[in-house]
């Protein structure tokens, strides 16, 4: 099982973080030891000061395929959630000012916390999914996938042209606005549609 994650694809989040808005998908994978399910509290790490959510759209994918066309793309995942992509800010700066590659900032171990999948049947418009992000009971994040840069389809169309998506593969897909830090004793709870389908403790 891999993990397909999608950097910048919102415009007010690449906007927060002075970065210019890209013109093709940008493609990172995490290893699966970086997923935390049946929200079991996630530890902070001591490698760095830093540690930021990005909460974020997750597709599963149900099949097998390779070099999907962008209009067969809603037929390869089945379900959706929301997931955290946890990075250590301090990490991805330091690696990006050197010009070095920044993977360790958000692959580490438990750096993608997981929600209670929700069948896409059972949501009304795949194109205009709301989600949000309470930390502490205060709402921290709110997106939706109409304002994705990048569709669903467009990433699955673009991901299946290196890489061979297999069933129960992850793909998350871009955060919204509002990322910010972490500390112990933080609880975030995330929602799909209204639905509580996230919520987890920092140690």
């Amino acid at each position: 099982m891999k993990i397909i994650c999608v950097g910048r694809n919102y415009m007010k989040h690449a906007a927060e973080m002075n970065n210019p808005v890209p013109q093709i998908p940008l493609i990172f994978l995490k290893p699966d030891s970086a997923i935390l399910k049946k929200n079991k509290p996630f530890f902070l790490p001591d490698f760095s000061n830093d540690l930021q959510f990005e909460a974020e759209l997750v597709l599963r994918i149900s099949r097998l395929g390779k070099g999907i066309r962008k209009g067969y793309a809603h037929r390869y995942f089945d379900a959706i959630t929301v997931g955290i992509d946890f990075t250590a800010r301090d990490l991805q700066k330091k690696f990006s000012l050197a010009g070095e590659p920044w993977d360790l900032s958000k692959t580490f171990d438990g750096s993608a916390p997981l929600g209670e999948f929700i069948s896409k049947e059972k949501l009304r418009d795949l194109s205009d999914i709301s989600f949000y992000l309470d930390v502490n009971g205060e709402r921290r994040q709110t997106g939706n996938s109409s304002e994705m840069i990048f569709s669903f389809g467009d990433i699955i169309a673009y991901a299946s042209r290196f890489y061979t998506l297999k069933t129960g593969d992850l793909i998350f897909t871009g955060t919204p606005a509002g990322v910010g830090p972490v500390k112990k004793g933080d609880n975030l709870i995330a929602f799909l549609e209204g639905q509580k389908v996230l919520d987890f403790f920092v140690r």
